[in-house]
């Protein structure tokens, strides 16, 4: 389907329809879950206008189409089309890129350059998205490999974030605690 018409004025009164055609109150927690995947990919968005290398770009085009189905998945609760394969492609790509970082001796506090810091922000959205998806599944049907999806994007954000602070040779802001 594509949309043709954006303003359709079918939301004015409080309800949202979803795939299928079954429409719910804009409170629903499953229109959180939407809400938070939706912004989730735009801050990757954002991400993109950064100067980045071709190979994390790549990848981060790849999480914005797998978030997009993720959202599709959402939207038709009656049909779980969120692949298992989408889960083990974030795995390889955390042990890639993980795979030359050295060993974290002390929290880092979100910052650096801005791609890097950007990153942290898009985790900390990929955290609430997990929770907004929690607290749909206590109640709802969801995906089945959309928590192990988020959870593991989220550190993949993170790990990503080290990696391009390192490539713009930008410090991580490492916590200093109380003495």
């Amino acid at each position: 389907m594509r949309l043709s018409k954006i303003t359709t004025r079918t939301g004015d009164t409080g309800t949202t329809g979803l795939a299928d055609g079954t429409r719910l109150g804009k409170d629903h927690a499953r229109f959180a879950v939407l809400g938070s995947v939706d912004e989730l990919n735009s801050h990757i968005g954002v991400m993109l206008a950064e100067q980045l290398p071709t190979d994390i770009r790549s990848m981060l085009l790849q999480i914005q189409n797998d978030l997009f189905d993720l959202g599709g998945a959402l939207a038709l609760p009656t049909q779980d089309t969120f692949a298992e394969s989408k889960v083990a492609w974030l795995d390889e790509q955390l042990a890639h890129y993980n795979a030359d970082l050295p060993p974290l001796r002390e929290f880092i506090l979100p910052g650096g350059s801005r791609a890097g810091a950007l990153c942290h922000v898009a985790r900390t959205v990929a955290r609430r998205a997990e929770r907004d998806l929690v607290v749909l599944s206590q109640n709802d049907a969801v995906p089945q490999h959309a928590l192990p999806y988020l959870n593991r994007l989220s550190d993949l954000l993170f790990v990503l974030s080290r990696c391009i602070n390192r490539l713009q040779a930008v410090p991580e802001t490492l916590w200093r605690r109380d003495e």
